[in-house]
């Protein structure tokens, strides 16, 4: 029999569905998997065995009893450990929050368990989000699948990880500053971040609240796009969540066909600073979407230069506002409360013991921008590049349909080599944030390996609000002629576990 854990999360679906394997079956295997490697790659923050088998058993039992499945049933997923999910639990990758079991789902497990979606575990992340390596998490490092000695990107290093080394079939993600694409173009696998608001961010732990967006995570495009129509859709406890249908993602990940479509090349990405295997690559890319049928169209964007200083004043004041309510007071950890201490005491020892060092860097940084006398000058500013940065996507879009870039300046940099040089790390995300200020939606699918060092490079495909549906258009395509040029799947030359 075919290893179960290989198959695509639409192959694993319709299997269940036809009776040929168990939703048991499937996820015994990939329980297996982890046991098997996770020790290598610690993908993993918490393995919900039996709440997974129990899942997989009702998925089995709806279908002995006749009743239709739904697309993803019974498929195994990894959730970034940025959701709650009751009685599981949610650290955030944080001691602050280290054994918090939350009363409640949020709205995207919700719809993943109402779907028949098997969740096996919450996986590692940098802690609140702030990162691009996952070594911030305050559980150690994750390893990256093609060199366990490299970093698998952040922050949802471990979401990534997971597919990437055949954990599981799916992951979740969130994505404030890249943290799907980043991990997803140094793993080789997809990932999505949706239009701002698409996906309910009721129940995921705010770092930077106009900026998080959770997204599907992915071995193929298909499978993204199947994940994507799950989770998205208007959800009332969520403010910001958009009220409109969601855009036909999975007909166009079917249908992937660029002919006769406008693709911008964004001039600002690229230069100084990006790896020469990754540029390669890219190029190659924008030559198979021209042979495909794209017209290729270079386009300026002068605002996106300014794009990594606005978003490292926005997200570390939004996230000052949103942490603050980690005060002992309410629930998770709680320091020196011996009866001898004030309030505050006890708070600030809290704080000292459950915050690492990124998360008070950008609290500090935070609360300093929005200080009296500093929030026009820094905060107010960045607002305003931000203005202009949405204004350069609108002008953009008129001109193409999409635009493509690089994911990632370089591919998977050494675990612990940009550990103390924040800069160095920030640089990281130079592309995917632009899409993130201005509320887009992005992709980044792998493009090959770079010459230089033979890991993955990713190519990122960004759209307006609200035409998710395109990047799973041009992302199919791209896919099918990749594979059709090489006779598989890109993933399966990763080093094997």
């Amino acid at each position: 029999m075919t290893d179960l854990t290989r198959l695509t999360a639409a192959e694993t679906a319709a299997r269940i569905a036809s009776g040929e394997v168990t939703a048991v079956a499937v996820t015994e295997a990939h329980l297996a998997r982890i046991d098997a490697v996770d020790e290598k790659v610690h993908a993993f923050l918490h393995v919900d065995r039996e709440g997974a088998l129990a899942q997989a058993r009702a998925v089995d039992a709806k279908r002995e009893r006749g009743e239709e499945l739904g697309p993803l049933a019974g498929v195994p997923l990894a959730l970034k450990d940025i959701f709650t999910t009751e009685g599981v639990p949610t650290t955030v990758g944080s001691k602050i929050l280290e054994g918090w079991i939350p009363p409640y789902d949020a709205t995207l497990t919700k719809r993943l368990k109402d779907a028949g979606v098997v969740i096996l575990g919450k996986t590692n992340m940098d802690e609140f989000a702030m990162g691009s390596s996952t070594e911030n998490s305050a559980y150690g490092p994750t390893g990256n699948p093609w060199d366990l000695t490299r970093i698998p990107g952040g922050s949802g290093g471990g979401s990534s990880a997971a597919i990437a080394s055949y954990e599981a079939a799916l992951a979740i993600g969130t994505d404030t500053g890249g943290s799907i694409r980043q991990p997803a173009a140094v793993t080789g696998t997809v990932g999505v971040k949706p239009t701002y608001g698409a996906v309910s961010r009721y129940g995921m732990v705010a770092f930077s609240s106009s900026l998080d967006q959770g997204g599907p995570c992915a071995r193929t495009v298909l499978d993204a796009a199947l994940l994507h129509e799950v989770i998205a859709g208007h959800d009332p406890l969520d403010s910001t969540s958009i009220d409109a249908p969601v855009p036909p993602v999975v007909e166009a990940a079917r249908n992937g066909d660029v002919a006769g479509m406008r693709v911008g090349v964004v001039k600002e990405f690229g230069g100084e600073g990006y790896q020469a295997g990754v540029m390669q690559r890219f190029n190659e890319s924008v030559e198979l979407l021209r042979e495909l049928g794209a017209e290729i169209v270079e386009i300026s964007c002068p605002s996106f230069d300014l794009a990594l200083a606005a978003y490292y004043l926005i997200a570390p004041s939004e996230c000052s506002s949103n942490l603050a309510r980690f005060d002992a007071m309410r629930y998770g950890l709680r320091v020196g409360d011996d009866g001898t201490r004030s309030a505050e005491d006890v708070t600030s020892l809290t704080r000292a013991a459950g915050f690492g060092a990124e998360v008070k860097r950008r609290i500090m940084l935070g609360t300093y921008a929005l200080s009296s006398g500093y929030y026009d000058a820094y905060y107010g500013s960045a607002q305003k590049v931000r203005t202009l940065i949405t204004r350069d996507f609108a002008q953009a879009f008129e001109q193409v349909d999409v635009l493509v870039s690089p994911t990632t300046p370089t591919t998977a940099f050494p675990i612990g080599e940009r550990a103390d040089d924040p800069m160095a790390m920030y640089l990281a995300d130079l592309c995917t944030i632009p899409a993130n200020l201005a509320g887009n939606a992005a992709m980044s699918l792998p493009c090959g390996l770079a010459p230089e060092d033979g890991l993955p490079v990713g190519l990122q495909i960004i759209a307006p609000a609200m035409a998710d549906d395109r990047l799973y258009r041009v992302g199919a395509a791209v896919e099918a002629a990749f594979q059709a040029r090489w006779g598989h799947p890109l993933l399966e030359e990763a080093p094997s576990l």
